[in-house]
């Protein structure tokens, strides 16, 4: 089990700046859904596995979603923003290749000097033993998904997936931390966007 604080992918994964601390961004808005494949790649104790993944995106969150999400936390801590999250509207999919996969509850897009940033949170499903027996793992209930889509240079888009995630805020320091249940962030490659 690994903490990430403050810096890195990671964080920015967790939209710390743009969610869970109230900063704004410009929010791309489509009218047709996106699709976007990606490899993703385990690192630390899931080094070697290897999945694909589709991400369709119907729409995207707004400011008031962000805001929604924002008070959740403020409130009642990761509980309250799991139980805002399974009751936003979709924006889309998102799958193991090859599965019906998960719906989206946020989902924003940022401009970037090359392209932009996606950026994912969603409740992550509990299994039915898994909740049955509502070990450790019950706690890491958040998935989040970040991606830096390189238009012009696409082999340089990067991602990061963290599946099973832990949210809080350190009392010590007042930074956002997010802590993987097991393997750690994911690291995603070859992404590519269809229209």
């Amino acid at each position: 089990m690994r903490t990430i604080r403050k810096a890195g992918l990671v964080a920015g994964i967790l939209v710390g700046a743009s969610l869970l601390l109230g900063s704004l961004g410009a929010n791309a808005q489509k009218k047709k859904s996106e699709t976007i494949q990606a490899n993703v790649w385990g690192q630390l104790r899931a080094s070697g596995k290897i999945f694909n993944m589709t991400i369709i995106i119907d729409s995207y969150s707004n400011e008031d979603d962000q805001q929604t999400l924002i008070n959740a936390f403020n409130r009642g801590g990761q509980e309250r923003l799991v139980s805002t999250l399974e009751n936003m509207k979709s924006r889309g999919r998102v799958a193991i290749t090859g599965t019906v996969g998960n719906s989206i509850a946020y989902v924003r897009s940022f401009p970037t000097e090359n392209g932009r940033r996606i950026r994912i949170i969603t409740n992550r499903p509990l299994n039915f033993p898994e909740a049955y027996y509502h070990g450790r793992s019950t706690s890491y209930n958040v998935t989040l998904i970040e991606m830096n889509i390189n238009r012009l240079d696409p082999s340089k888009s990067t991602g990061s997936l963290i599946i099973g995630a832990r949210i809080r805020v350190n009392k010590n320091t007042g930074q956002i931390e997010v802590e993987s249940y097991g393997s750690g962030p994911w690291r995603m490659t070859n992404i590519k966007e269809w229209d």
